[in-house]
């Protein structure tokens, strides 16, 4: 090969890197562009005041196209595909219960992101921040509003394999106390102290008692459902194969996604509901997988989100095995209801 010959080689690789940059650059620019467009039939959201008081009203974070997507939204719970109202504040995941609110953020840097919990009050103010090591994807307040959990991925980002490390932290609203990671509890398992390198811990869930918790943990390739305590800092197993729980109003059953054999590996889960009492499982009249923390709209009725055009949809469905699902919200993720 020439010197002429190669530095025409060499001249039309770079013209095919810089056409290769170019148009990556023209699609994420068309991409944001798109961000700040309201989507042609996408709900009608106006801004406005969003609080955390009240009954009768659902928020969640908009995942609606447009300057709003992203940000916390409120709607009656009567009418969860009305108008929304947006409040400005942007979340990854939300929760909120007794005028608390938990909302977990990234922080884009010029490199990476990081994360954080943000504790709001009842006008969606800031009370305290806590950083957060990984990837959010859980978040609970519990029903006095006196304690917030979070869980985050430190390595992997999926559920459905088993190459991957969660965190899962408790505060304490009223003091900043922070429990940064649950693997600090007791373990009793099968009624036996335990303990092993490979505990994760995710899905924490709250009972009315400002004590009892209940969470998933993992360990040697199997799940459990563990009862935790907040005063004696120990975690109980209570049955294996679940993820991902949501107690119901009343405290006497358990909302979770449960491994069902023959299912494809990436989505491999069907919703359950256990009662605590009899520890009787009945499976919930959803034929797709989710990998979602289901959340209680009343004592009678689940609500979760499934993969939509927008990011998520939410979806309900009776809790006792009856009936079928039905789409109630697109382009929602995150609700919490408040009572």
């Amino acid at each position: 090969m020439t010197v002429r010959t190669r530095i025409l080689v060499l001249l039309s690789a770079v013209v095919a890197l810089a056409a290769v940059g170019v148009a990556s650059v023209l699609h994420a620019s068309a991409r944001a562009d798109r961000r700040d467009h309201t989507q042609a039939g996408g709900p009608r959201i106006t801004p406005g005041t969003v609080t955390l008081t009240g009954h009768g009203r659902m928020v969640f974070r908009n995942m609606a196209w447009g300057p709003h997507r992203d940000e916390l939204t409120s709607v009656p719970a009567s009418d969860p595909a009305g108008p929304r109202t947006s409040s400005g504040v942007k979340c990854l995941r939300f929760y909120a219960a007794a005028g608390t609110g938990v909302c977990l953020q990234a922080v884009h840097g010029p490199v990476s992101d990081t994360y954080r919990a943000l504790i709001l009050d009842a006008r969606l103010k800031e009370r305290d921040r806590y950083d957060v090591p990984g990837i959010p994807s859980r978040a609970r307040v519990s029903p006095t509003g006196h304690f917030a959990a979070w869980t985050a991925f430190v390595g992997g980002d999926s559920y459905a394999g088993t190459n991957f490390s969660t965190r899962a932290a408790i505060v304490d609203t009223r003091t900043g106390e922070l429990i940064p990671s649950l693997e600090t509890f007791r373990i009793v398992r099968d009624g036996h102290p335990y303990r092993a390198a490979d505990v994760n811990f995710w899905g924490v869930t709250f009972a009315a008692d400002d004590r009892t918790f209940y969470a998933t943990m993992a360990t040697k390739g199997t799940t459990y459902l563990v009862r935790g305590d907040l005063r004696t800092r120990t975690v109980t197993t209570v049955r294996t194969n679940v993820e991902c729980p949501s107690l119901s109003p009343d405290g006497t059953r358990v909302a979770f996604k449960k491994r069902v054999k023959g299912l494809s590996k990436d989505a491999p889960w069907r919703l359950y509901v256990l009662d605590l009492r009899t520890l009787r499982e009945t499976p919930l009249a959803v034929s797709r997988s989710v990998d979602d923390q289901a959340v209680w709209k009343d004592d009678r009725t689940l609500v979760y989100a499934l993969p939509g055009d927008f990011g998520a949809d939410l979806y309900e469905v009776p809790a006792d095995g009856t009936g079928t699902p039905r789409r109630i919200s697109t382009a929602a993720v995150s609700p919490a209801y408040l009572r």
